[in-house]
């Protein structure tokens, strides 16, 4: 891929490439992305699913299906979440883990999702629009 960027778990067995990052990132502060990074929030990055490519390790990916119908894919050897997908997915784009790219981008993260979920000991100290659940598409 042109200009890709490469990505991995922490274990470097699953590995991936993708291109032309969505501007659109955020910073999602819902109790299971919190639960599942183990930190105050998660951030994803979103490709459009032709600009998303498995190098290696995609037979070690294992999946948490979760009641409100979203799933988290991670690494089975070391844990890594690598890719969200949301319970109303169309299959046209991929939303994967920021903090798993190897290579830097000129992106950064536009939003707070999800704050009315977030943890009480975080507050937000940026300037980015935060918004009470799903971002508003205006």
């Amino acid at each position: 891929m042109k200009n890709s960027k490469q990505g991995s778990c922490l274990c470097g067995k699953v590995q991936y490439q993708v291109t032309d990052i969505s501007p659109q990132m955020g910073h999602c502060h819902c109790q299971m992305c919190r639960k599942f990074h183990g930190a105050a929030f998660s951030t994803f990055g979103e490709v459009a699913v032709s600009n998303f490519e498995w190098l290696q390790g995609e037979s070690l990916i294992k999946s948490y299906h979760a009641d409100n119908g979203t799933v988290r894919k991670f690494c089975g050897e070391c844990g890594s979440s690598l890719v969200f997908v949301p319970n109303n997915d169309q299959g046209k784009v991929i939303e994967f883990s920021l903090g798993t790219l190897d290579s830097n981008i000129e992106q950064t993260p536009d939003a707070h999702i999800f704050i009315a979920n977030k943890a009480n000991w975080f507050k937000p100290s940026d300037d980015l629009p935060q918004y009470e659940q799903a971002r508003s598409h205006e």
